[in-house]
């Protein structure tokens, strides 16, 4: 049974950073993509970033290139979300995902697995 569980999540200023982590257990990941996408409160679900996990392809939001880095860690089975120059604007739960495919996915439908979210809070 696959699992993904985050951590990382909490309150943090205007212009600060937080790092994410997706643990994954449950099988082999090696032909998987892995995502983070977010819920701003009211909203619905939004793709942030996502990466091939063999070969390391990765793909932002606009609203986030430049400021946040997906990278893992294939020892750990661990993913990673490392988020900088924050902005209130980025207040949501974060969720970690994985499809079974090595095509990177915006979409949430496509993605097989979820994680039970994260939250992240920027105060301005």
């Amino acid at each position: 049974q696959v699992q993904l569980v985050e951590s990382g999540g909490g309150l943090v200023q205007a212009g600060g950073s937080l790092r994410l982590s997706c643990a994954a257990s449950g099988r082999t990941f090696s032909s998987y993509t892995m995502g983070w996408f977010r819920q701003a409160p009211g909203k619905g679900r939004a793709f942030v970033a996502a990466i091939r996990w063999s070969g390391g392809s990765t793909y932002y939001a606009d609203s986030v290139k430049g400021r946040f880095t997906i990278s893992r860690d294939n020892a750990k089975n661990t993913v990673y979300l490392q988020m900088n120059s924050l902005k209130p604007e980025d207040t949501a739960v974060y969720y970690c995902a994985a499809a079974n495919t090595i095509v990177v996915l915006t979409s949430d439908q496509k993605y097989d697995y979820w994680g039970q979210g994260t939250q992240v809070t920027v105060s301005s």
